[in-house]
């Protein structure tokens, strides 16, 4: 699970325009209703951890989170996931459970991007923004593994981003699948990386 030789993530570039590194971290999905039914204390306090090392060395921190309008008109009756929370009147822009979790709070400079599917580009806004801050590479972590990181982790690799996951970063409610896709799928398109190794990595180049 470390870096392969040669791979980008290893030793980020200085952004000359930002005067920071050309890598964000990507907080996905670590919002109230999604942590109070998937993640761990565990979780997120690693999650916690990795904010707090990413803002030391000075890397953008976008936070994603799904919600939906008050109308529903992004969701297509045929989709039978988003369709049903819909139904129910769930994650409306203002609710309580699409607001960022307190253990992860966001600071009034971090991105807050909301999307609309599984994938964090998916009817946001995500990919001009890194693009403006001349962003290359992405740090990732979030809740679920089989969700959002999956969908965000195949679309980033597609758009040409290099990629870490932070394994310990992510949870999901099935333990196999998790690993299977942790060990075995995540490797053939991003490096997987538990958080302390990518701290050792971070603490070399200061």
């Amino acid at each position: 699970m470390d870096p392969l030789p040669g791979d980008p993530m290893s030793s980020p570039k200085a952004n000359p325009r930002e005067g920071k590194l050309d890598t964000a971290l990507l907080i996905l999905d670590a919002q109230v209703g999604i942590v109070d039914q998937y993640a761990s204390s565990a979780v997120m306090d690693t999650l916690a951890q990795v904010i707090s090392v990413a803002r030391s060395v000075r890397v953008p921190i976008v936070y994603v989170r799904f919600a939906l309008r008050g109308n529903c008109l992004e969701v297509n009756r045929r989709n039978t996931k988003f369709a049903s929370l819909a139904l129910q009147g769930r994650f409306g822009e203002e609710d309580a459970e699409t607001q960022i979790h307190p253990a992860v709070a966001p600071l009034p400079d971090d991105v807050i991007v909301t999307k609309k599917r599984f994938g964090a580009f998916s009817g946001s806004d995500l990919d001009i923004v890194l693009r403006s801050i001349d962003v290359q590479h992405l740090v990732m972590a979030g809740i679920t593994t089989s969700g959002v990181v999956l969908s965000t982790l195949r679309q980033a690799a597609d758009l040409d981003y290099g990629v870490v996951v932070l394994a310990d970063g992510c949870a999901d409610p099935d333990p196999e699948v998790h690993r299977v896709l942790l060990d075995k799928i995540f490797p053939m398109q991003a490096t997987v990386l538990l958080a302390d190794t990518w701290f050792a990595g971070v603490a070399q180049r200061e």
